[in-house]
């Protein structure tokens, strides 16, 4: 019987985590059931397949060497998740760097990227919202695709993020009025 990977329970990951016996089945563990979440979480980011399997590698990683400073005090994808957002938001920022890029000029590569990408299949309307999430700001792109995409609550997202809920919810309410606006004039 194969293991559902996504109902294995958390508390008791963390449990085996910190067993220096089990610490290394537990973590292949962990890794199979957040690779995907994680995953399609840093490609909203980042687009690029590539950079997204790098992100990812380099977010288990650091998951790996600061397991020991896991204390558990949020929940093990919170934890996750804040590293593959800042491992994303570190890569872009430095993306940005190198390439000497304005804001404009960022939007316009991700969504160049959005059209020439052979990952994703060819509907149309995925790649128009796609494409109209790609222009928002970095900020709202994030909250819109935790949201939209990941069915986050606001409290985990607070979690993650570190903004109020209060913000978060502004946040969304005006990347959805955006998308609106793009699908409307388009």
């Amino acid at each position: 019987m194969a293991i559902d990977w996504q109902k294995l329970n958390d508390e008791e990951l963390v449990d085996r985590l910190r067993d220096p016996k089990e610490c290394r089945n537990a973590f292949t563990e962990v890794i199979k059931k957040y690779s995907e979440p994680l995953y399609h979480q840093i490609r909203r980011m980042v687009q690029s397949h590539d950079d997204t399997n790098d992100l990812l590698q380099n977010t288990f990683l650091k998951a790996w060497t600061s397991i020991d400073a896991f204390r558990g005090q949020a929940k093990l994808s919170t934890w996750l998740y804040k590293i593959a957002i800042n491992e994303s938001l570190t890569f872009l920022e430095k993306q940005r760097k190198q390439q000497n890029l304005s804001i404009d000029e960022e939007t316009s590569n991700l969504i160049n990227c959005i059209e020439s990408d052979e990952h994703i299949d060819g509907d149309e309307l995925k790649k128009k919202l796609r494409e109209a999430i790609a222009r928002l700001p970095e900020k709202q792109r994030l909250v819109f695709n935790m949201r939209y995409y990941d069915e986050m609550d606001y409290k985990q997202m607070s979690e993650i993020l570190g903004t109020s809920t209060g913000a978060l919810k502004a946040s969304y309410h005006l990347a959805v009025k955006k998308i609106e606006q793009f699908f409307n004039e388009d």
